[in-house]
């Protein structure tokens, strides 16, 4: 399919299958909805969603690119973000590595979710409910799903008091790549290697260049530049350190489902609006690593 100038995306949205309120078909149709004509499902350290997404986006008329969200971490930054992009999503090493985080993240949500329930019955309340928490996620259970359930039982009154008041204090760490680990991982699974946010792991401009040099040496493909975190200022100045060190620009909302205000699907901060270009970047980042 042609696509036009002024076409918009949206390459970072979240599904059941990690902690996203809808299933990978409702995503597609609700990008759909927004007039988008690309996305791709980012679920965290989990692949299983893409197939339904890819056949949703072949019935809907949307493009889906392969995606990924890798929990990373590098020198004192943990939990860095690592976008995998246009990669085979049966890729036989890549499975095997997520299974054992999948296998991992199921068993640190059952964990947190026992510490809640003890917090609820020294408090004199009723404890929560495994099999309701996994009906509401649909997939994988995530904070946000343990969330939804202490709100729909009256124990906090929105998702901050929820997780302010029993998921944080409740809290189990979470197991992470090594950043170096998963951008080969990516890789050699044929894709491109993003990071995501950068806002989010550091406001400070000197310290995102170093810490960008510092990845380029480990092969990083490109940098999440148009975000839900960023002004507009923000968005200027980590599309042009991108250009600076021949890294692409992508962009995504990171839309979960539960979100309110200006983050919505293909949109964010301000007036932010990611264009199909980042789909041709990914493309051609993906044949560079390929024939390299």
């Amino acid at each position: 399919m042609r696509r036009r100038e002024g076409d918009l995306v949206d390459l970072h949205l979240h599904s059941t299958y990690s902690d996203g309120i809808f299933a990978p078909a409702e995503v597609v149709r609700q990008v759909k909805a927004a007039n988008l004509v690309a996305m791709s499902l980012c679920d965290h350290d989990n692949v299983d969603g893409i197939d339904e997404a890819l056949q949703a986006g072949a019935a809907e008329g949307v493009e889906v690119l392969t995606g990924v969200e890798l929990s990373s971490q590098f020198e004192t930054y943990r939990d860095i973000h690592l976008l995998g992009y246009a990669f085979d999503h049966r890729h036989p090493e890549l499975c095997a590595s997520l299974r054992e985080f999948q296998d991992f993240r199921a068993r640190r949500n059952e964990m947190i979710l026992a510490r809640v329930n003890e917090k609820l019955r020294a408090e004199g309340r009723a404890p929560l409910n495994l099999a309701a928490v996994q009906k509401r996620a649909g997939g994988t259970i995530g904070r946000p799903h343990i969330a939804m359930e202490l709100i729909a039982q009256g124990y906090a009154a929105n998702n901050d008091a929820a997780f302010c008041n029993y998921l944080v204090p409740c809290n189990v760490d979470k197991r992470f790549f090594a950043l170096k680990e998963a951008i080969d991982l990516v890789h050699r699974a044929g894709g491109v290697a993003v990071l995501a946010h950068p806002v989010f792991i550091t406001r400070q401009r000197p310290e995102l260049e170093r810490l960008l040099d510092a990845l380029v040496l480990l092969g990083l493909d490109g940098v999440e530049a148009y975000n839900n975190g960023s002004s507009n200022d923000e968005i200027d100045f980590a599309i042009t350190a991108a250009r600076r060190r021949g890294l692409i620009v992508t962009g995504g909302s990171d839309v979960h489902g539960f979100e309110k205000g200006e983050v919505r699907i293909g949109s964010g901060r301000g007036n932010l609006r990611i264009p199909y270009g980042c789909v041709e970047e990914i493309r051609a980042a993906r044949t560079r690593v390929s024939t390299g």
